[in-house]
């Protein structure tokens, strides 16, 4: 066999294997905090391991964090447990130490962590995104050395579920569709991750499943999401007068 091959076979087993070790030792981390007692103490501890895990894979430009959401018209988000968002041209308002306000134009995605994913927890995860995406988002023009960029459209905010596994004996199989599938208009969930070995998300064009089920399934979601990040752009120019026009009133 060349010796082409075997470095390139060698290099993808390394990359297998060092990958299957940081999702094992995440999973570790996660069922640890069952000696917690009481469920909300839980469920904090776990939302900083993910939190941790995205900060350490997405680039500079952004930014992850426990928050709620604020619109231009003083409406907010319900809590929302992990909140992927612009770094770079939009401040978080009114911070304490363990959270924060985010403008709604800021938001990149936004996930939900629980134990498991079942239908419960996914109409959940849903509802928590509704309350995102019903918020009002500005968008003004951008001034640049040739003259000015028209306001920037939209996109939609992703929304996910994050969990240590999944409820259902075939995964994410026909009885998570049919239960993901009653999930539609703002309350749709892009994506998901259970890191005892399962993820899916619909980032393809038409919405179809991509599925990964294996002991890489971690850096596999990690990779589609920061591909769909990548096809988002920049989060549309705030208006900040819109901001300032609540206070005047």
């Amino acid at each position: 066999m060349p010796d082409s091959h075997l470095s390139k076979t060698r290099g993808m087993e390394f990359l297998q294997r060092a990958f299957a070790s940081e999702q094992s030792c995440l999973v570790a981390k996660l069922r640890s905090s069952d000696r917690i007692v009481h469920d909300g103490d839980r469920g904090e501890v776990n939302e900083q391991y993910f939190i941790e895990v995205l900060r350490n894979y997405l680039p500079n430009r952004y930014t992850v964090h426990k928050a709620t959401i604020l619109d231009s018209n003083g409406q907010v988000s319900d809590s929302i447990d992990v909140v992927v968002h612009d770094r770079q041209y939009t401040p978080t308002l009114l911070d304490s130490e363990s959270h924060r306000y985010i403008p709604a134009e800021a938001v990149y995605a936004v996930f939900e962590c629980k134990p498991t994913i079942d239908k419960a927890y996914l109409e959940y995860a849903g509802a928590k995104a509704e309350s995102v995406r019903r918020l009002k988002r500005t968008s003004v023009p951008i001034p640049h050395a040739g003259g000015v960029h028209d306001a920037k459209p939209h996109f939609e905010i992703i929304a996910g579920i994050l969990a240590i596994g999944v409820d259902w004996k075939d995964g994410f199989g026909a009885s998570f569709e049919k239960c993901h599938a009653e999930l539609t208009g703002p309350r749709r969930l892009n994506c998901g991750l259970a890191v005892d070995g399962h993820a899916f998300d619909t980032f393809e064009v038409g919405g179809s499943y991509t599925y990964c089920k294996s002991e890489n399934s971690l850096v596999y979601f990690l990779f589609r999401f920061l591909n769909e990040l990548q096809s988002l752009g920049t989060v549309p120019a705030i208006d900040w007068n819109a901001y300032a026009s609540q206070l005047s009133k």
